[in-house]
């Protein structure tokens, strides 16, 4: 015992040196008493961790030791492109990374700057594992309680984490997201546990199913969300014809106000389909998909199911990928149209073009019954942009305007097809475009333009309207949305094409 006590002594006073002088906060460390408190205890469970799998105390506390510094490292690394310190929800993703690759900067494992260190840490444990003596107790039934007692105190303290009594301490501790200043107070591992806690425990109420404005919807409602879209020229590009569009043509345009930047779709992606703001989410903000799974009352698809619309999700990319399949079907999407049917699409990089996916679209709108709601997610311009990615053109930004130009072909072909399909048919028709989030390029840092991409909304079949220009936020987008979709069952007769 008082071996463990004095390598975990040591183990928690070097973490704390490191928070304190190297950690990843945008303000200096606090040390109150109840903080340092909580700090340490976030230590502590990570040198238990590590503890249960060698019981040995010198090994355990340089594991804590590393893994915190590893936290940092990771955090700060993330802050510099997405603007925002290492978070709980980043280790759900985590399966991802050997699932796709390409979608990250993270080198492969058998690249030695990865399996290099790996393979001589790994030889470095088994070294002390042996030479450094356990101390667990000789005699077996001590021996066996030990065994399973420590781990299974571990994990009944992760069921009762987001159970009261505790998920109500826990909650006095962390009683709203403030992300920074949590980081800064008590620390990175304690906010990852701590948030951890509260996002488990469900910490935002279930909105109301809103009342539709009064009025006919349309017949069809397209909703397209652009993978790292922007207005080109504001990253000093070539002009996009497309943006012309957006100033001559649409109802609506302007720049969308989204929750995150360089990366996490989903939270943009919630906020359009529900029309929910980040504050009414609790700590399910950082990731809506882990909280509450799709189970969504204010969703749009399942707005538009209950009046008689045939509801569409598209994506020509892997059902797993953010779990969008499962996701989907909770948000109401009763058919999903993803990877597996785009096998034979063309591809510009590693992904399915804009254009082919536009092309797809047309052909879903023009070949279904309508009422019809249709969202679709693009895949070409997703990042990492690096070398290999494009033949003759390895700069990161040269490669995103490229993308970025076959966006623009889509949503003109789009335009005018669904402007066609309006007048063909004698329909209305919404379209709506926006971007996720902005690029995450050496040009385009954290807090780019606001934190804002751009957007357009195109009505085609009814009375003209002078386009106009409202800067909005994603859930404000998401809540026009429903007006789109104003129209009941009686309202709504199934035509054919």
């Amino acid at each position: 015992m008082t071996t463990f006590l004095i390598a975990a002594a040591l183990a928690l006073a070097l973490c704390l040196a490191l928070e304190v002088f190297v950690g990843d906060s945008i303000g200096p460390a606090r040390l109150a008493p109840r903080d340092l408190a909580l700090r340490l205890l976030g230590y502590l469970l990570i040198l238990l961790f590590w503890f249960v799998f060698s019981w040995r105390p010198w090994l355990a506390g340089l594991t804590c030791v590393v893994s915190v510094a590893a936290l940092i490292y990771v955090s700060r690394a993330k802050r510099s492109v997405i603007g925002e310190p290492l978070l709980f929800s980043d280790f759900v993703l985590l399966p991802q990374v050997p699932r796709h690759p390409q979608l990250y900067y993270i080198p492969p494992l058998w690249d030695p700057r990865i399996s290099v260190p790996v393979v001589l840490t790994l030889i470095a444990t088994v070294i002390w594992y042996r030479t450094e003596p356990s101390v667990l107790p000789d005699a077996p039934i001590p021996r066996i309680a030990a065994l399973v007692g420590l781990p299974l105190a571990l994990w009944l303290l992760v069921r009762a984490a987001s159970r009261p009594p505790l998920a109500g301490l826990i909650a006095r501790w962390f009683p709203e997201p403030d992300l920074e200043a949590d980081v800064a107070r008590v620390g990175l591992p304690a906010s990852l546990l701590g948030y951890t806690a509260r996002a488990l425990a469900g910490s935002a109420p279930v909105p109301e199913v809103p009342t539709l404005p009064p009025g006919p919807g349309d017949d069809v409602v397209v909703v397209i969300q652009l993978e790292s879209f922007i207005d080109p020229e504001r990253l000093g590009g070539p002009t996009l014809p497309a943006m012309e569009l957006f100033h001559t043509h649409a109802a609506q345009y302007g720049r969308l106000r989204v929750p995150a930047h360089g990366a996490y779709t989903m939270r943009s992606e919630h906020a359009v389909l529900t029309g929910r703001p980040s504050d009414s989410l609790g700590f399910g903000r950082y990731d809506p998909y882990t909280s509450r799974s799709g189970d969504e009352p204010t969703s749009l698809a399942r707005l538009a199911g209950s009046r008689g619309y045939e509801t569409l999700f598209l994506h020509p990319f892997h059902r797993d990928f953010f779990r969008r399949a499962q996701v989907m079907q909770a948000f109401g999407f009763t058919d999903l149209v993803m990877g597996e049917a785009f096998e034979a699409a063309p591809r510009v990089g590693p992904y399915v073009g804009d254009v082919a996916l536009g092309e797809r679209l047309l052909e879903e709108v023009r070949g279904r019954r309508t009422p019809l709601f249709l969202f679709c997610v693009t895949m070409e311009n997703h990042g990492p942009w690096k070398p290999g990615r494009l033949p003759g053109i390895d700069d990161p930004e040269a490669q995103y305007l490229h993308h970025v130009v076959n966006t623009g072909r889509m949503i003109e072909t789009l335009v005018a097809g669904l402007e066609t399909v309006a007048r063909d048919r004698g329909q209305s028709i919404t379209l709506c475009v926006f971007g996720d989030h902005a690029p995450s390029l050496p040009t385009c840092k954290p807090g780019f333009g606001g934190q804002a991409t751009d957007y357009a909304l195109f009505r085609f079949g009814g009375t003209p309207v002078p386009p106009r220009r409202l800067d909005i936020t994603a859930d404000a987008l998401g809540r026009d949305l429903r007006a789109t979709l104003a129209r009941t069952l009686a309202e709504a007769p199934a035509r054919a094409r």
